[in-house]
């Protein structure tokens, strides 16, 4: 593979994301955990109050990529026909074991489970080889699925023992919250438009399962080489905080920051791209933020860069409002105040260099110019030029 395919790969997969997002509120990192779920061939659960956008989200993702899809609500009496296919009466009268699995769960690309801790022991088993090894063990039949990824979804974490197998075969998984509420009112413009016009529809698909399948065979070429040390840091910071990763999470998180990786144009893991540990360290719900707040301070991510710039920016603010008040008592705090916003701007042009984020980027070029301005307006108060 060139790198014109790759381009190529790494375009059509950031259309599908941009895609997918698209129609909906506040859903960014529900439309981010699945596609990285899809390139990975990885699995994924939601975990969150009805009304969150869980199944639109992995319905359009089938749509996107015209896949075939399967969609079914679990409840304790859920029996497994209603998901593998019936058993095929004629077949079985000539002695023959077999389900009719048109239309059914064996046959789909990708699939969404709602409230999939339901599961009784009968489709617990089953889906267990499922999600493990893409096969269905149905009395003395083996049946091939060409699942690429299951995308579940509960307003629960699971406490009981007989899933905790299931649990951690689900590899992505992510709090789905509400909305805050400053997002309110362009929920309801958007809920407007998708129930009453047809902007959102899906025309056409931005790509297919045969180009998914191709962004899947670039992971092995992701140099993973800068990231291992740190990565095995995180681990331990994290098992420090009482959050438990299973071994097969660790060592299945290395497809996710390849995953990641790829999603940004990349065959060379950084350290943002540890970032995604945040949908593979949690269990509980308290550990979402522990993670997230962990990974936020540890790694050099937009979120990082951001929130130093906005404490710059603030402090500048505020020294700007002691220049407006100060007096000629305060002449050797205003020579002081220059050479540290000097520091400061040195420091801000650093900080968006080094993210390589474009909107980190455009926020220092802003925290530069209220720096110089301010360093004018000090300039003038001691009465002489910058």
């Amino acid at each position: 593979m060139n790198t014109k395919d790759e381009n190529y790969l790494f375009n059509s997969i950031k259309t599908f994301l941009d895609n997918l997002s698209a129609p909906f509120v506040g859903r960014s990192e529900e439309a981010k955990v699945i596609t990285l779920a899809l390139i990975a061939r990885e699995h994924v659960i939601l975990i969150g109050e009805p009304g969150t956008a869980k199944s639109a989200l992995a319905r359009r993702a089938a749509e996107l990529l015209n896949a075939k899809f399967f969609m079914y609500l679990l409840t304790k009496y859920t029996e497994p026909a209603e998901l593998f296919g019936a058993l095929d009466i004629n077949a079985l009268k000539q002695g023959v074991y077999r389900r009719i699995t048109k239309d059914r769960l064996p046959e789909s690309e990708i699939a969404f489970l709602d409230e999939i801790f339901n599961a009784n022991s009968a489709i617990l088993n089953a889906l267990l080889s499922l999600l493990n090894e893409r096969v269905i063990y149905d009395g003395y039949n083996i049946i091939k699925v060409p699942l690429r990824s299951l995308i579940s979804a509960s307003n629960r974490v699971p406490d009981e023992p007989e899933l905790d197998a299931l649990y951690d075969r689900l590899l992505l998984r992510h709090y789905a919250k509400p909305v805050s509420e400053d997002m309110w009112k362009q929920l309801l413009d958007a809920e407007w438009e998708i129930e009453f016009t047809n902007k959102w529809a899906v025309k056409e698909p931005v790509m297919d399962i045969k180009t998914l399948d191709k962004v899947y065979e670039l992971l092995p070429k992701v140099d993973l080489s800068g990231i291992k040390n740190k990565l095995l840091k995180i681990y331990a910071m994290i098992e420090e905080k009482g959050v438990h990763l299973s071994d097969r999470r660790k060592g299945k998180a290395l497809k996710i920051i390849s995953a990641h990786a790829i999603l940004n144009g990349r065959l060379k893991a950084t350290e943002e791209d540890l970032i995604v540990l945040k949908y593979i360290a949690p269990k509980e719900l308290d550990d979402f933020e522990k993670v997230s707040a962990l990974l936020s301070e540890e790694l050099k991510t937009p979120i990082k860069y951001m929130r130093e710039l906005s404490d710059i920016y603030n402090n500048v603010k505020e020294a700007d409002k002691f220049v407006d008040s100060s007096t000629e008592a305060d002449i050797n705090r205003l020579i002081e105040l220059i050479r540290s916003l000097r520091a400061t701007r040195d420091r801000v042009i650093q900080l968006g260099k080094e993210s390589g984020d474009e909107k980190v980027e455009e926020f220092s070029k802003e925290v530069v110019q209220e720096i110089d301005e301010l360093l004018d307006k000090v300039a003038k108060r001691l009465g002489f030029s910058k």
